[in-house]
C-alpha cells in the first residue's frame, strides 16, 4: 500500500511540475490583419466580394488554449442584377454591406503550426437598413513565421436572414 501511495505522490508532483512549466508559456498579444472573401448562400445573390480589417487581443490560457476580443470591419460589395418583372428585365443597383463585430476569440493549438479556434458575438450592422446580427467565425490558422498567420474563416452573420463569407486572412501578431 505504501508503495502504491508513493508512486500516486511521485505521478502527481511530476504533473503539476507540467502543468506549472506550460503555464510559462505567454502568447498575449495584439492581432491585426485582413481578410477577403466570396459571399455565399444567400448573401452571393446581392454581393459578389468582401473585404476586411481584423483586430483582436489574445490572452495565453494555457499552452493550447488563447481567449480574447475580437472586433474589426467588414465589407461586401454591392452587387448588379437584373431582375425580371414581367416580361422586362430591370436593372437594381444593391448597396454594400457592412459590419463592425464585437465577439470572444477562443483558439485551440493542436500543434505550433496550426490552429483552431472561433470569433463569437454581435455583428453591429453599419449601412442603412442592416440591423446587425449574431456573428460567428469558426477558422483554422496556419502560423507562416512566428509573428505571422495565414488563416481561412467562414464568417455568418444571422439575424432574420443569413449573411455569409467564405474568407482568406493574413494576420500580424504584436
Amino acid at each position: 500500500m505504501k508503495k502504491k501511495t508513493f508512486v500516486l505522490v511521485i505521478i502527481a508532483l511530476v504533473t503539476v511540475s507540467f502543468s506549472s512549466m506550460a503555464q510559462q508559456v505567454d502568447r498575449t498579444s495584439f492581432k491585426a490583419g485582413v481578410h477577403a472573401g466570396l459571399p455565399v448562400g444567400d448573401a452571393s445573390d446581392y454581393s459578389s466580394f468582401s473585404l476586411g480589417v481584423d483586430l483582436g487581443y489574445h490572452w495565453g490560457v494555457s499552452e493550447l488554449i488563447d481567449a480574447g476580443i475580437a472586433t474589426g470591419f467588414i465589407n461586401a460589395f454591392g452587387d448588379t442584377s437584373t431582375i425580371d418583372v414581367g416580361p422586362v428585365g430591370q436593372d437594381v443597383d444593391f448597396p454594400d454591406i457592412q459590419f463592425i463585430p464585437v465577439a470572444g476569440a477562443f483558439r485551440l493549438y493542436p500543434t505550433y503550426d496550426f490552429k483552431l479556434g472561433a470569433d463569437v458575438g454581435y455583428a453591429v450592422g453599419v449601412n442603412e437598413g442592416n440591423d446587425g446580427g449574431f456573428y460567428v467565425r469558426p477558422m483554422i490558422g496556419y502560423n507562416i513565421s512566428g509573428n505571422t498567420e495565414l488563416n481561412v474563416s467562414y464568417i455568418n452573420v444571422s439575424n432574420d436572414g443569413s449573411f455569409s463569407v467564405a474568407a482568406l486572412g493574413l494576420l500580424f501578431l504584436f
